[in-house]
């Protein structure tokens, strides 16, 4: 074979030829979304997934925040229910960090478990409450006081750095902007993060999976009561306990998409 030959398949040719095929590697992945639209075992990458999940856990707890500021003013302020002791919430009996030097400590495998079990502690409860909301707001002589067309928990969504695909579903939706409207929101964004997180934890857990049950709610009989003030301050605390639990989760995703994702440099 002579120099000429050669000249083809090293040196300065073999060097533009990597180069000019990274760059068409990298402008196909730039456009292509993580799960194309109708693909067949598509696996996003676990990076997306971890996006996706921050994306929701934030903007949930920003809607329950709102809500809990809107349901205060609406119904708790008059009867002075931040005065009265909250009775504790149902998933206080699930062992969490007390800091974030806590949740630091815990190994990355069990504060996912964590995060999975607080989530599908309140498929039942968030039932329960847009059910509990819709009766009081459908009873004669009560209606909702009307919300910003924009959310704050929407701006919040939209300035972190996240996946385009969950932040264009969330900005071309109509934005809740009622205590019910929320409270509806919240029950469906929670169902999608339980999903989310499920194939995040599939990927990132070897071995055996441990499965642990819900944390089981009992306030259904005090939602369910008779005396209109027993209704409202099972909804008080029920929309309180959700705002801290939404801010917990907020948290330890961000915490963990740290750890997994960049190596805890963030």
């Amino acid at each position: 074979m002579d120099n000429k030959g050669l000249s083809l398949t090293g040196g300065p040719f073999l060097l533009v030829l990597v180069l000019v095929s990274s760059l068409l590697l990298c402008k196909n992945v730039a456009s292509m979304p993580p799960c194309p639209s109708g693909a067949v075992n598509c696996e996003v990458a676990l990076g997306d997934l971890f996006d996706h999940a921050v994306i929701l856990s934030h903007y949930i707890h920003n809607l329950s925040s709102e809500m809990f500021s809107e349901f205060n003013k609406q119904y708790a302020q008059d009867r002075w229910f931040f005065t009265r002791a909250i009775n504790g919430c149902h998933t206080s009996s699930i062992p969490t960090p007390e800091d974030k030097e806590q949740a630091q400590n815990m190994h990355h495998e069990d504060l996912l478990n964590l995060v999975l079990r607080v989530l599908s502690s309140w498929n039942e409860p968030l039932y329960h409450l847009v059910t509990e909301v819709r009766a009081i707001q459908e009873a004669p002589g009560i209606q909702e006081a009307p919300g910003t067309q924009e959310t704050f928990a929407m701006q919040e969504a939209f300035s972190t750095q996240e996946t385009l695909s969950t932040q264009e579903a969330l900005r071309t939706q109509e934005t809740p902007n009622g205590i019910l409207s929320r409270a509806i929101e919240i029950e469906d964004r929670n169902k999608q993060l339980l999903e989310g997180m499920e194939k995040i934890i599939n990927r990132v857990q070897h071995g055996v999976r441990r499965i642990e049950a819900p944390s089981p709610w009992l306030g259904l009989p005090f939602l369910q009561e008779a005396d209109k003030d027993t209704r409202l301050f099972a909804l008080y605390e029920l929309i309180h306990c959700l705002r801290r639990d939404s801010h917990k989760i907020d948290n330890y995703l961000k915490l963990l998409k740290c750890r997994i994702i960049y190596d805890s440099n963030c």
